[in-house]
């Protein structure tokens, strides 16, 4: 069978265009964009983005927390923001038996601090992460094995770090429960064109998503993998719809003030045209848990209509619920439970520019816990309205 270039499009991703979630320009130009540049290894290409926002938070400027958020914090409300510059150098893998290539993933900016990928001996955040950073191979084994050895994305979630690749420009309460990346080994298979597999195992994660994160001489490693099943041609409407699910086992060190901790994250979703020309569902369902009594829940359902070649609206209703301090930012006494519903207009104006603007409501569904004000300035609710605007080279 056919083999398709692995190394760049995160498989979730791949099965939302195909769904029509997202639109295969976006990705296009998010993921797959890139000019050839001139090395000792031909073809290599060299592509990125440039990420902006401006945030505008209902109900004034005082303080106040927003738990479950991973790149709209609180901290970038009521201002115009530079999120992240993302730049990749890149040589695909070809069509060849024993193909060869790799991947340099590069963040600049406040967003690569939120991701955490700095080495485990690295110094305080400096604006600056690597994402991937992976040499990719193929071995000639029956349809071909995929193998990928270094920095890569987490095999779980419907969502990834690339908000131009999300039908939202938020990202969900299930993305943040989840890791981003992994410093290991990951073996992918399509058994055929309906059945794709992962498996991998991973640097523990001292701290998430940190790079070469293990701690000395503990032997212990992290186990992750995942399950694909895509539609065929041969299912009419159907065609390109799919449900996928993973698991990644983390065992945490133990040290005296932080006794072992072994996580687990459970993940199950899918997408799927419906007969609607141009209108798209998706459903998401995340799950963590510890060993003892922490856990975490959430919940997600995407609607997403392409109701011209310019013009994409998304919606987004989610539901999540948590031990207390599970979505951050401090516990408070009570178990987290949150209602969140996005609603999102995307509009091509410019050529390769992504341009959206979106209005957010949250709610603290835990009685008397008023999760999203602090210092006297408690609240039930948090409204925002953003505008995001993404350059893709």
């Amino acid at each position: 069978m056919k083999r398709t270039n692995k190394t760049t499009i995160n498989p979730w991703t791949t099965a939302l265009v195909a769904a029509g979630v997202v639109s295969a320009a976006s990705v296009a130009l998010a993921e797959e964009a890139g000019s050839p540049v001139m090395t000792a290894l031909q073809p290599t290409t060299i592509s990125g983005y440039v990420n902006t926002s401006a945030i505008l938070k209902f109900g004034g400027r005082g303080s106040y927390d927003l738990p479950g958020r991973s790149y709209d914090s609180s901290d970038k409300m009521n201002r115009v923001n530079l999120d992240v510059v993302r730049l990749t150098i890149e040589k695909g893998l070809d069509e060849s038996s024993w193909a060869a290539g790799y991947n340099v993933s590069l963040l600049f900016g406040p967003d690569a601090n939120s991701i955490g990928t700095t080495s485990i001996s690295g110094a305080a955040p400096s604006d600056f992460a690597i994402r991937n950073a992976y040499v990719a191979l193929r071995a000639p084994v029956g349809n071909g094995l995929d193998i990928k050895m270094g920095v890569w994305d987490t095999v779980i979630g419907y969502e990834v770090f690339d908000a131009g690749s999300n039908p939202n420009y938020s990202r969900s309460y299930g993305f943040f429960l989840e890791p981003i990346t992994h410093t290991g080994v990951l073996l992918s298979y399509d058994v055929s064109e309906v059945i794709s597999v992962s498996a991998g195992v991973a640097d523990e994660g001292v701290t998430s998503n940190s790079i070469n994160s293990m701690a000395a001489d503990s032997g212990d490693f992290a186990y992750l993998g995942s399950v694909s099943l895509t539609a065929p041609e041969s299912a009419g409407f159907l065609a390109g719809a799919m449900l996928a699910g993973g698991v990644v086992y983390t065992p945490m060190p133990a040290a005296p003030a932080f006794p072992q901790q072994n996580m687990y994250n459970f993940y199950v979703g899918g997408s799927m045209p419906l007969p609607v020309t141009g209108l798209s569902l998706g459903i998401a369902y995340d799950h963590k848990m510890g060993e003892d009594t922490t856990h975490a829940n959430a919940v997600g359902g995407y609607l997403v209509y392409q109701a011209t070649e310019k013009l994409k609206v998304a919606g987004r209703v989610e539901w999540a619920n948590g031990t207390d301090g599970t979505y951050g930012p401090t516990a408070n006494g009570f178990d987290d439970q949150y209602l969140g519903v996005t609603f999102t207009v995307d509009y091509s104006l410019w050529a390769n520019v992504i341009s959206r603007v979106e209005f957010r409501w949250d709610k603290d569904l835990e009685s008397n816990s008023n999760a999203f004000g602090v210092n006297g300035n408690a609240q039930e609710n948090a409204f925002q309205l953003a505008l995001n605007v993404i350059y893709n080279f």
